[in-house]
């Protein structure tokens, strides 16, 4: 990887940090198990699942290939929004894409993606249950730092998580 790939990676690393409110998206897919975990757990959980998030983010970014994306529309009710967007590939096939937001703080953050009906957050929070009910936390947790390690493969892509106030 070259100095631009890097560069590139690190700033959209930070957009995704500005747009992408990982701690919410962390304790909604985790569901009703936040509730049981200890702040120590909940920080590692955010640091964890929010460097997978990312990472996604960035290789789908980085994976673009001239897909068209056209803003369809906004519904707004108090504090939430979701923001629907119609993806179209190369081939024609259209895909909607919905996020979901919320505004805290003057300003708005997705907490989830919604792709052709599929929410990211409860597809999550499906298998972070089953895996907890079959096994434990801690065998989810071991199961994301893997991805992590796996993810890892050069530094640019690993940084400290800092925790928003």
């Amino acid at each position: 990887k070259d100095a631009k790939t890097t560069e590139r990676r690190a700033t959209l690393r930070t957009i995704a940090n500005e747009i992408f409110d990982f701690a919410e998206i962390s304790q909604r897919s985790l569901g009703r198990h936040w509730q049981t975990r200890t702040l120590p757990e909940r920080e590692e959980f955010v640091t964890l699942f929010g460097d997978l998030l990312e990472r996604t983010y960035i290789s789908k970014i980085e994976s673009y290939s001239g897909e068209r994306v056209a803003y369809a529309g906004e519904m707004v009710d108090g504090d939430q929004a979701t923001v629907r967007t119609q993806i179209t590939t190369k081939q024609g096939t259209e895909v909607p894409v919905d996020y979901r937001m919320f505004q805290r703080d003057g300003r708005w953050r997705v907490f989830d993606v919604n792709i052709e009906g599929v929410s990211l957050v409860g597809n999550y929070r499906t298998q972070f249950n089953a895996i907890i009910t079959r096994s434990s936390y801690q065998d989810l947790v071991t199961k994301l730092k893997a991805k992590q390690d796996e993810g890892a493969g050069s530094k640019d892509t690993r940084r400290r998580r800092v925790q928003s106030p």
